[in-house]
């Protein structure tokens, strides 16, 4: 069979049908769109054991990814990021079955690279010369890179404040770079405004086009083959424009048609910081979409969104599979981060402590129980948020020394 199944794109509204061999941002109603593919194919000539027997690589889910020539894959090796016990942190917490998928692995140290994988390479598939976008920091640095490594330009913009080592990472890959005195919304204004002057660039932000989704979503294939094709009670996800869910969600519903995986369903969490939390308001409130916090402010800054695009696809995640959506004040994520490091000696993102903490809540409440099995993400490595831990240790004197203890 051919190298992907891709069939066409749906609006994630109204179910418009849409051409996908063509460059595509939202639909005509405003709304994501989202790839589909010819699954009843893919059933019919790929296996669990097939796959099992190709590289520990995200593509080697290619018949359900939308790049459609081996040749136009542009790869740093991304993905197949383990999935770590966590025993200590499990103890602590009171859930003994306590995994994390540890993202901060993949290339450009965050998840952002799968979905910049997919992206560019479908990019660079459709003859586009360059991506343009804001970002939180992560994602703007792993499409630099990826866009460096296809030969395509790249226009990021991102908060002034955002983490300068991301800022550093584009400024490295040759990105045109530029800083904004205000939140990511400003800098997607300023970013679309570009993009409508300049021809050969195409608009990535988050859920304008359909591709990112694509990349993001196997971590739910990934996930169910480390676990024998079977999924777990309760996965935890630090959310901020929310892509990460969606396409977990999403990967489920494929390897549920696919036969690859039974009928259960994992309840998915939505984690976000206290200081930017949408999607936990409105999950309170029983609504299909969010409303912005007046002002938006974490340390966790790689979930301050305060409008997402597909914050109504979120919500249907978590609502479909009997989920919920929790928020952390940014000291319990800080403590949260401090304690997994010490007990299990893996040092995450603030974003992926998030999670971390918001599972202690869940479990005190009862809403997770001692013996189900939870899956965390940890979406980056802590080496990228060095601000988060205060350095306190005492200097010596050459000749001074070492307090006996």
């Amino acid at each position: 069979m051919s190298f992907s199944s891709l069939s066409h794109l749906e609006c994630s509204r109204t179910g418009e049908r849409v051409e996908a061999d063509q460059v595509a941002g939202t639909s005509a109603a405003g709304a994501p769109l989202l790839a589909r593919y010819d699954l009843d194919r893919v059933r019919e000539t790929v296996t669990p054991k097939d796959i099992a027997a190709r590289e520990p690589n995200l593509w080697r889910y290619h018949e359900v990814l939308p790049v459609r020539s081996p040749e136009h894959v542009v790869t740093l090796g991304e993905g197949m990021t383990p999935l770590l016990p966590t025993p200590n942190f499990g103890k602590h917490a009171g859930v003994p079955n306590l995994l994390m998928k540890d993202e901060g692995l993949v290339p450009t140290g965050s998840f952002k690279a799968r979905g910049a994988a997919v992206g560019v390479s479908r990019a660079a598939e459709l003859g586009v010369r360059g991506v343009a976008m804001p970002t939180n920091g992560n994602a703007g640095a792993a499409w630099a890179l990826y866009a460096a490594r296809a030969g395509m330009k790249s226009l990021i913009a991102m908060p002034d404040d955002a983490p300068s080592i991301t800022m550093k990472e584009c400024q490295s890959a040759g990105a045109e770079l530029y800083r904004v005195d205000g939140l990511i919304g400003d800098a997607g204004k300023l970013v679309g405004a570009a993009v409508a002057e300049r021809g050969g660039y195409q608009e990535t932000s988050t859920l304008k086009e359909p591709y990112r989704l694509e990349g993001k979503k196997t971590m739910g294939y990934e996930i169910a083959e480390q676990l024998g094709w079977r999924v777990p009670d309760v996965i935890l996800y630090p959310t901020g424009g929310g892509v990460g869910i969606i396409g977990i969600y999403k990967a489920i519903l494929e390897m549920q048609q696919l036969g690859w995986i039974g009928d259960k369903l994992p309840r998915l969490v939505a984690v976000q910081a206290e200081g930017c939390a949408p999607i936990v308001d409105a999950f309170a409130r029983g609504a299909r979409e969010s409303e912005p916090p007046a002002e938006a402010r974490t340390i966790a800054f790689g979930i301050t969104v305060p409008k997402a695009l597909g914050d109504f696809l979120v919500l249907d995640a978590v609502y479909a599979t009997d989920g919920t959506a929790v928020a952390v004040s940014d000291q319990q994520l800080l403590a949260a981060q401090r304690t997994l490091t010490e007990l299990d000696g893996t040092f995450i993102c603030p974003e992926g402590a998030a999670c971390f903490a918001a599972l202690e809540q869940l479990r005190e409440s009862g809403w997770v129980g001692e013996n189900e099995e939870v899956v965390v993400l940890n979406t980056g490595a802590g080496i990228k948020y060095p601000e988060t831990v205060e350095l306190d240790a005492p200097l010596l004197g050459k000749t001074e020394p070492i307090p006996a203890r």
